[in-house]
């Protein structure tokens, strides 16, 4: 992935994941209030919640590959010299790129799996909540792919 391009699509992501946190307050802030003050609880409320949430947060994952904000330990890294380093990095980033690809599979097969049943609340697949899940497997294996280029070419 060309760098400006995974830089506009890691933007985006956070953004994404950014406007689903915060809707997804909104929901659960109305939830609170139907239930404490109107004493009628929103049926559609606590799924709307849960969805946002898987959404917004394999997408603030897949940001984090190519943003680099995920936590890492650096004991083993630090000892190592520069060459080393390097290559230690990037075997790093392509078992991350396989660990995208895991979820890229097993998600489209769960997502597969359960597209017939339907959040009764919302009326949609259940399908919905989990593309998110191969969707970010891929942003996942496609980030660490850039990773690994950069890294390759000497960049951080």
């Amino acid at each position: 992935m060309k760098r400006g391009l995974a830089d506009q699509a890691s933007s985006l992501l956070i953004k994404a994941g950014a406007a689903g946190l915060v809707l997804m307050t909104a929901v659960v802030g109305w939830q609170v209030f139907g239930r404490f003050v109107l004493n009628s609880s929103p049926s559609w409320s606590e799924q709307t919640a849960l969805l946002l949430m898987i959404w917004y947060v394999f997408f603030a994952a897949a940001a984090g590959v190519w943003e680099r904000f995920h936590i890492r330990i650096e004991v083993l890294e630090n000892r190592l010299t520069e060459h080393r380093r390097k290559w230690l990095r990037i075997a790093i980033h392509a078992l991350i790129a396989v660990f995208g690809l895991v979820l890229c599979v097993y998600g489209a097969m769960l997502a597969w799996m359960v597209r017939d049943f339907v959040i009764p609340s919302l009326g949609i697949s259940r399908a919905v909540a989990y593309l998110a899940i191969p969707l970010s497997g891929l942003l996942i294996a496609l980030f660490s792919l850039g990773r690994m280029h950069a890294r390759w070419r000497g960049e951080p």
